[in-house]
């Protein structure tokens, strides 16, 4: 017996990796069955523990910063990354406007496992409109997939966005195919290379 618990104790730790996982890339891999040698000495966020942090400097228009958070299951949420132009506006942003012309983004309603209704956007689309001291910026979608949801709590409570951008602040949620993920993931930048990008600690 005493051999036997021996030998269920040794078990190498990447054989309690999930079945599948070698087929995932690295970065899916590191968040689902980290080193623990390299965990950090605190706990880290809900977000930094459960996506891919990617990030877009400059997007189409100076200062037009956004990020893109990638979620293991292929989601993706976009939001405005934290040295965004409106953010630096005296006041904050204080308006958020989900019709850009023909369309409102706010008014999609996305039904069932084919998700139903789901808009179709290219990754320049134009996501929204933010307002910050008497200037209007426009949010892109950075990603080309279906639109799942907006966060409509933005259009009464602009103020997430200067609060907490990274978090109740998301402006969307995508779904990309596989193969237009793979297309568009090398144009972003890390997490570190942004920080390192805009100074930020």
């Amino acid at each position: 017996m005493e051999g036997e618990d021996a030998t269920v104790c040794a078990t190498p730790v990447n054989d309690l990796a999930p079945r599948g996982a070698a087929s995932f890339d690295e970065e899916t891999r590191a968040l689902i069955a980290p080193d623990a040698g390299s965990l950090p000495a605190t706990p880290p966020s809900a977000v930094e523990a459960n996506f891919a942090r990617y990030f877009v400097a400059d997007y189409l228009n100076p200062g037009h910063d956004q990020y893109v958070y990638r979620h293991p299951n292929g989601l993706c949420v976009v939001g405005l990354a934290p040295a965004h132009a409106a953010l630096k506006e005296e006041g904050g942003i204080t308006a958020v406007d989900f019709n850009v012309g023909k369309t409102d983004r706010s008014e999609i309603k996305v039904t069932g496992k084919r998700k139903r209704n789901a808009q179709h956007l290219q990754e320049n689309s134009v996501l929204c409109k933010v307002g910050a001291a008497d200037k209007s910026f426009v949010v892109r979608c950075c990603v080309k997939g279906s639109l799942l949801e907006v966060n409509d709590r933005l259009i009464k409570q602009p103020n997430l966005l200067n609060t907490s951008a990274d978090r109740e602040g998301y402006i969307a949620i995508f779904m990309p195919k596989p193969a237009d993920w793979l297309k568009i993931k090398d144009k972003f930048l890390s997490f570190e290379d942004y920080k390192n990008l805009r100074g930020i600690c």
